[in-house]
């Protein structure tokens, strides 16, 4: 056995234990000879039967763990080092009562190694939630279900299934520990989230994060909802950012939900003084400053940094570090109507002066960066914590000016949706790798965070086990294991475990995403 395939044995061996005690077993006992037939009258004696051979025993093959492998074998090149992973077919164990989760909104992992899901449960079709029954009727007089789906024989259309809560609490082993939230959560608009106390839940579930005191804080990214079907919002556009308990308390809200346009000077316009976001993607809170860093950019082009315990503003920035962000220097575009990025691409332009829409992640690293993937401009920008926010211009993009420190583009000849769409760091002492996942093409990367080359990648564009369609959702638990999830039709959550290397070093690839290395 290599030092690999050692690695790879003791990954797999919850796994591979649990599909063996499913396995029928082996047995000494001999196999009884079929009884002679009973004499026929008038007829030949029949020959008496063969003894039948023993049945070959049903055993796990062995090589499953090297199948497994072989879509995640690390290809480090010499000199460097990264952890490696191997998908974990049997996380999550199924879910109770029918359940199915949608596209995957958000993701993370608390400070307890809990893995949180952030789902929406109103993108399933209509086969993936026949398990509903009559919410009310649609404007032609028919009964719908909660989604819209027409019920015109009354009750639900199948056995299986209905959609889970939008927020669930997994542990690491897969059990889920708690769900709440959501229009399909019965009585939870009712008693946990009211209008009349300020709490609109959104209307397309996007954007999670779990700080180091608990709190949940949730957004959406959806537009025009006017009360289509019966748990469709009816405010207009997300424009809000929710703050709840473990348990699915309502602390506050941050802006007015059903803005109708972005403004990324706004910072006082919200609930209590609170600043009004537009259309947000994700966000995190640093532990160091309890500030909220929030990746403000589907509407917005922004980040906006508030106060997490009171949701109150404390800065606001745009690329490069620049505020004002809606006019900023050094580029006459408008910044809400700028175009692809594939166009500034082919022709040379690879420092547009803006965020383009959507401004997807915001993470901040345990020595004082803060990453953000600007999705839109296929890129990664990092900031110091502690020079951004003020007003302050960099038309130039230099580094070392309003905080900006550097860019990597990601994949950047790709224009199919962009590619840096969500971020984490490794978790041994120094956060030495970046992990970045990119929707276009499928995959995450393993970048090492001192010198921002590719070291390695995991997955491809796919639907099978260990692949992704539309990768949109990454986290990191203690022990390095990698949690995944989807959108559009992808629709799942993966978990990788980690073998190997804790964190990264030595040089790799300097361009990122090339098509050449796809696995």
């Amino acid at each position: 056995m290599t030092t690999y395939t050692r690695f790879l044995a003791i990954a797999l061996a919850p796994v591979f234990l649990a599909l063996a005690a499913c396995a029928p077993q082996e047995s000494d006992a001999p196999v009884a000879a079929a009884p002679a037939p009973a004499a026929m009258p008038a007829a030949a004696p029949m020959p008496a039967p063969e003894p039948m051979a023993a049945p070959e025993p049903s055993v796990l093959p062995d090589d499953i763990a090297d199948r497994l492998a072989e879509r995640s074998a690390p290809r480090v090149g010499d000199g460097a080092s990264a952890p490696s992973f191997v998908v974990d077919p049997s996380w999550p164990k199924p879910l109770p009562n029918n359940w199915r989760i949608g596209q995957v909104g958000g993701l993370a992992v608390d400070s307890h190694d809990n893995i949180w899901v952030y789902h929406r449960p109103r993108s399933l079709s209509s086969s993936a939630s026949s398990g509903l029954g009559v919410a009310g009727v649609n404007d032609e007089g028919v009964e719908v279900d909660g989604l819209g789906n027409p019920r015109r024989f009354g009750g639900q259309a199948s056995g299986c299934c209905v959609p889970a809560p939008s927020v669930l609490k997994f542990d690491r082993a897969g059990n889920l520990l708690d769900a709440w939230g959501g229009p399909q959560d019965p009585g939870f608009l009712e008693t946990n989230c009211l209008e009349e106390d300020g709490c609109y839940w959104p209307g397309r579930e996007h954007g999670l994060y779990v700080d180091h005191n608990d709190f949940v804080y949730i957004s959406g990214n959806g537009t025009n909802f006017t009360g289509q079907f019966p748990w469709a919002a009816t405010y207009g556009d997300d424009s809000h950012i929710l703050k709840f308990t473990a348990d699915g308390e309502f602390i506050w809200q941050m802006g007015y939900a059903g803005q109708e346009g972005p403004d990324s000077e706004n910072v006082d316009q919200g609930p209590n003084g609170t600043p009004q976001p537009y259309l947000v993607a994700d966000f995190t809170v640093d532990e160091a400053s309890n500030r909220l860093f929030v990746a403000d950019g589907y509407g917005n082009r922004r980040i906006l940094v508030a106060d997490a315990e009171t949701g109150l503003y404390v800065g606001h920035f745009g690329a490069y570090g620049q505020n004002p962000v809606d006019d900023p220097e050094g580029t006459e575009v408008d910044p809400y109507d700028a175009g692809p990025w594939i166009s500034d691409y082919q022709s040379g332009n690879t420092t547009p002066m803006f965020f383009r829409s959507p401004l997807h992640c915001a993470i901040v690293s345990d020595d004082g960066f803060l990453y953000a993937c600007d999705r839109g401009n296929n890129r990664v920008q990092v900031f110091n914590v502690t020079e951004i926010g003020g007003e302050c211009a960099n038309p130039n993009a230099e580094e070392g000016q309003c905080g900006f420190v550097r860019e990597v583009l990601i994949s950047p000849e790709a224009y199919s949706n962009g590619t840096a769409v969500t971020a984490a760091f490794s978790t041994d002492p120094e956060q030495s790798c970046l992990y970045v996942g990119d929707l276009a093409n499928g995959t995450f990367y393993i970048l090492n965070r001192e010198n921002m080359t590719e070291l390695d990648r995991i997955g491809r564009a796919g639907r099978q086990v260990g692949e992704f369609h539309w990768i949109h959702a990454i986290a990191v638990d203690s022990d390095g294991n990698m949690y995944t999830g989807e959108v559009d039709t992808g629709q799942r959550i993966q978990k990788f475990q980690r073998y190997g290397e804790s964190g990264c070093s030595g040089t790799g690839a300097t361009e990122i995403g090339l098509y050449s290395a796809n696995r």
